[in-house]
């Protein structure tokens, strides 16, 4: 991947994995945009987005997006640590959230250089250039203790939301794309945090991407 032109990184991750963790920093250490269900929440909530405002922005503001993210989620400057929005739980669902997240996010990869974590990024934005497919995961003994710190949950409630959140998804990727999202042939790149850090799954990826250069 050619970071001196216009990329764009997924990071797929399994819940209690620290993948969001991981996307986060590769984003502000690239000096880019991280785009995380939160911020796509954002932006729907705030700006009312539907396929059809979507369609009607797009026509009336060739760069519609861009006022819109610099309200919401300005780019970091390279190594500075950025906050991230508050979640909002999006009313809409099925097929027009699919359809909305694919909009915002083919709109987010045309806008600039992103970190991409989840929304089935891997499928939606498999036609886009200079793309790198990252996918995290971890044990589930590690899994269930990371959640359980985050969340302050026990030990069998940290491990039924794991188990809820890794059904959900696998549902709603596998309907929209026809495919699993452990199907490591989704990525290019598949990292177990068990014995890295957050900071190391970042040079891992770092290297990866400027393997060859």
């Amino acid at each position: 991947m050619n970071t001196n032109e216009k990329f764009v990184i997924t990071i797929s991750r399994e819940v209690g994995s620290g993948g969001r963790t991981v996307g986060r920093k590769l984003a502000e250490k690239l000096g880019v945009r991280y785009c995380d269900k939160q911020l796509i929440d954002k932006l729907v909530d705030t700006f009312g987005l539907s396929v059809e405002n979507i369609e009607r922005i797009k026509g009336e503001k060739k760069n519609w997006l861009t006022d819109i993210l610099e309200k919401v989620s300005p780019v970091p400057q390279a190594g500075a640590i950025g906050s991230t929005v508050n979640i909002y739980q999006s009313e809409t669902i099925g097929d027009r959230v699919f359809r909305i997240e694919s909009e915002i996010l083919m709109q987010l990869a045309e806008e600039g250089s992103c970190v991409i974590a989840g929304r089935s990024g891997f499928f939606v934005l498999r036609n886009c250039p200079n793309k790198v497919d990252v996918f995290i995961t971890a044990s589930p003994v590690n899994r269930v203790k990371r959640v359980m710190e985050k969340q302050n949950l026990s030990e069998k409630e940290a491990e039924e939301v794991i188990a809820k959140v890794d059904k959900m998804r696998e549902n709603y990727v596998s309907h929209y794309s026809g495919k699993s999202r452990y199907d490591s042939r989704n990525y290019d790149l598949v990292i177990n945090m068990d014995n890295i850090s957050e900071d190391g799954a970042v040079e891992l990826i770092l290297n990866y991407i400027n393997y060859g250069k």
